[in-house]
């Protein structure tokens, strides 16, 4: 049988894998879904539709599934779903989607989620990313794999945030941030590339040097956005185990907001 302590409220009509534990005085709604061998610890809200994954590591004082901070919601059966091994530290706050957009917040595999994390409605975030204490997101925002937000990051609904970014403590996003970049600053800017993230991810000499490549022809050699573009396009010539790492960079820019650009 489902292992939930005797003071926790489950609600009959949610869905608990035999092997999740629920732990004391922990609320779990009807519209709620958990999968095998997940734990939920002590005083957690889990309500509205929530789909929870497998093997996740929930501590204790979580709020998850909410109705999004939203004045214009009213009632719509929108989503929160959470995929498979993550760990979601205490006090965090996730709200569902919203149907001003896809309605659905959704949160990917093997996340190390730290505590007072917000994503707020309609956030997407990746795989394998590092939140630390108080990252905040507003609403909509993207995050891809890897991304790591330093303590207190705050960042602007809608803004993307691409595949193995990196920001300082503090930092405060009102723009895209490009795959591999580092930011830092209130308004954050580009200090560097996640070079040392990328070594220990096992990345080639050779892929490291397209990164430091693309970093030149975005911040260092005056180009305009459509020639930095152009001239990171012509690295797969140069440097073809990198090709990978190339349409990553191009297909983010060229999904770059007109009105807020990317981290300068």
């Amino acid at each position: 049988m489902t292992r939930i302590h005797p003071t926790a409220i489950v609600d009959p009509s949610a869905s608990l894998d035999s092997t999740v534990e629920v732990g004391p005085y922990t609320v779990i709604g009807p519209h709620v879904k958990i999968g095998a061998g997940t734990t939920v610890g002590p005083h957690c809200v889990i309500e509205g539709h929530t789909t929870i994954g497998r093997d996740n590591r929930i501590f204790q004082f979580n709020s998850l599934g909410a109705i999004p901070q939203d004045k214009k919601y009213a009632g719509e059966p929108c989503e929160l779903v959470i995929g498979d091994r993550n760990t979601i530290r205490e006090f965090c706050t996730f709200n569902i989607g919203s149907p001003g957009d896809k309605g659905l917040t959704r949160l990917g595999d093997d996340n190390w989620i730290m505590a007072y994390v917000h994503l707020a409605h309609d956030c997407v975030v990746g795989n394998k990313t590092i939140f630390a204490n108080n990252s905040q997101l507003a609403g909509h925002v993207h995050v891809g794999d890897w991304a790591i937000l330093g303590g207190f990051t705050v960042v602007h609904q809608f803004v993307r945030i691409g595949a193995h970014a990196m920001t300082a403590m503090c930092s405060a996003l009102l723009a895209d941030v490009p795959p591999f970049v580092m930011t830092q600053g209130q308004p954050a800017s580009a200090r560097s590339m996640n070079f040392e993230g990328l070594r220990r991810r096992g990345f080639s000499a050779e892929r490291i040097a397209a990164v430091k490549a693309m970093h030149k022809a975005l911040y260092r050699e005056d180009r305009t956005l459509e020639q930095a573009m152009m001239r990171i396009d012509a690295l797969r010539l140069e440097k073809p185990e990198a090709g990978e790492d190339v349409d990553l960079m191009l297909g983010f820019l060229r999904g770059a907001s007109p009105q807020r650009g990317i981290v300068r």
